[in-house]
Formats: structure tokens, sequence, C-alpha cells
């Protein structure tokens, strides 16, 4: 019949729907996804006030960090029977311990910080390439990532800093050198996903470029993990760092770096505790709420990842 031969016509010559392209979720879905878990909320309240800290901390700080006051060295803290003078006491050589702690955020934050955005950049930049490339570019990028994961974190630092010297600058670098493998594979494992995709082959057919395919198509959409990735990557690399400044590898004194202030400590455990307690409290205390943050993000990036 004309009626049903049209319909049938027209039914098999619909233009296909289409195709949606990922979109990053808008804030206010963000927020109520996040807010839901309170140990976030809670972590990312103390990561803020640590990072006002490290921001002002030129505005906060009692005293210098390398001020000392030679009337008054060990002196304890107010709890302690201790001045109000100096809240947090003074450590072995008369500097305030509060201001100590205070300038130390800002140098533990900008470590872990420096650390993610070097990782991520070069993550980026190798891990596409590895998935996009594939054959002998894969496999030169993947080896090299097995070499740099088959030996240690620790020890792998504590080799790159023998060879390259003892400085916040270079801790930087081994840091980044020991937790880049991690940002590479999640990367490479993210877009070879995305590259198998409807949206990347229709990307093609339209002639889209190697390079604009990777940063413009691909990219946005392997974010989610990656942001998760690099939130705890933070709190890996501040951990190192303190780690590095308390065998001395790290930032040279008189550097507040909180590693290195427990570093300088060591003598004083028994007889004086809070000078060694209060900077590993403050290691201790951000990594914790950098992880809670990161839980957050996860659970808010990533729905299938969300807890029951």
């Amino acid at each position: 019949m004309p009626g049903k031969d049209g319909a049938d016509l027209a039914s098999t010559t619909a233009l296909p729907e289409p195709l949606v392209f990922a979109q990053p979720p808008d804030f206010a879905a963000f927020w109520s996804i996040f807010r839901e878990n309170r140990g976030a909320v809670f972590g990312l309240i103390v990561l803020s006030l640590v990072v006002l800290c490290a921001i002002f901390a030129s505005f906060i700080a009692p005293y210098s960090p390398v001020e000392q006051f030679r009337d008054a060295i060990r002196a304890p803290p107010v709890w302690a029977g201790g001045a109000w003078k100096f809240v947090f006491g003074t450590d072995g050589l008369g500097r305030d311990i509060l201001s100590r702690l205070i300038y130390g955020a800002r140098i533990s934050l900008f470590i872990g910080l420096s650390v993610m955005g070097l990782s991520s950049l070069i993550g980026v930049a190798l891990g596409l390439s590895a998935a996009y490339f594939g054959g002998g570019v894969d496999i030169a990028i993947s080896r090299l990532t097995d070499v740099i994961w088959a030996l240690p974190s620790l020890v792998l630092a504590i080799l790159i800093i023998a060879i390259i010297g003892p400085s916040l600058f270079n801790t930087i670098i081994a840091i980044t050198i020991v937790y880049m493998p991690s940002f590479v594979r999640l990367m490479r494992a993210s877009a070879m996903a995305e590259l198998s995709k409807d949206y990347v082959t229709a990307a093609r057919a339209v002639g889209v470029g190697p390079l604009r395919l990777m940063l413009s198509t691909v990219l946005p959409n392997c974010l989610a993990p990656y942001i998760v990735q690099a939130a705890i990557g933070v709190s890996s690399a501040i951990l190192e760092a303190a780690g590095l400044g308390f065998l001395g590898l790290g930032a040279q004194p008189p550097t507040p770096e909180w590693g290195a202030m427990l570093a300088d400590a060591r003598e004083f455990i028994r007889s004086d505790p809070w000078i060694v307690t209060l900077p590993g409290l403050a290691i201790v205390v951000t990594v914790i709420a950098i992880n809670l943050t990161g839980d957050g993000l996860r659970d808010a990036l990533d729905p299938k990842m969300r807890r029951s």
C-alpha cells in the first residue's frame, strides 16, 4: 500500500541520531554528590585551612621561620606551662615552631603541587602518545615505566638525589620521576578505552587531526580518574618529600620543611617530645585531608565508584 510503502521508505531513509559527546558534570551536580561524603567535606575544610596558611604565611606567622630566640631555646608550648609568646614552643635553636609549621605548609604544598603538575604533563604526553601510536612507541614507553616501577620509590628517589645533589628543586625532580609512571599508565589505559568508542571514529571520519583528536576529543573524557590520581598524588609527594627531608636529602636547613624539622628534632624525642610531635601531626593531618578530599572527588567524578 502507498501509505505503508511511504512509511517504510521514511523509516529506512531517516537520518541517524547525532552522536552525543561526553560532557563534564556541572558544578551543582558535582557539589551535590561531593557533599554526601562528610569525610570529604571535612577533608576539604582542613585542606583549605592549610592552603590559606601557606598562602598568607607572611601575615599569619608571628615570627620569621629562621629567627632565633637565644633566651627561649626549647621553650615549652602553652599547654605544657609555656608562655603565649610561643604558642607551640621553640626548637633546639630557639626558633618559633608555630611559625616554622606555617611556612612549612607553603614548602610542602609547593612540592606536592609541583610534582603533581610535572607528573601530569609528562603523563598526558607519554600516555596519549602510547595509546595513539601504539607499536614501538607504546612498547618503549611501557618498558620505561616498568623499569622505574621495578625499584622501590624511596630507594629510587635517594639514588636520584645522590646523583644530582640534595636541594628543594632536586627533590621535586626526583619525586616527579618516581611518581610519573602511575600517571602515564593511567592516561594510557583511559585513552585506549576512549579510542575504541564511536565518537572518536566519527571525529576521525570528518578529518580531525591527530593532535586535535587527542587533546580536544579524547583527553577531556579521560580527566575524571586523572584528577583523582593527581589529588592523591599530592599527598604521596608530600610524604616522599618529608621522608627525603628526614634523611637530610630534601630541602636543606634552615628551610622550614616538615620532614627536615622532624630530622632536626630527633635528639629531643625524649626530653621535649612536642618538637617532634607537631611537625609529624602537620604531615599526618595534611595527608589525611588530601586523601579524604580525593575520595570525595572519586565519588563525584565517577558515579560508578560511588559507595553504597
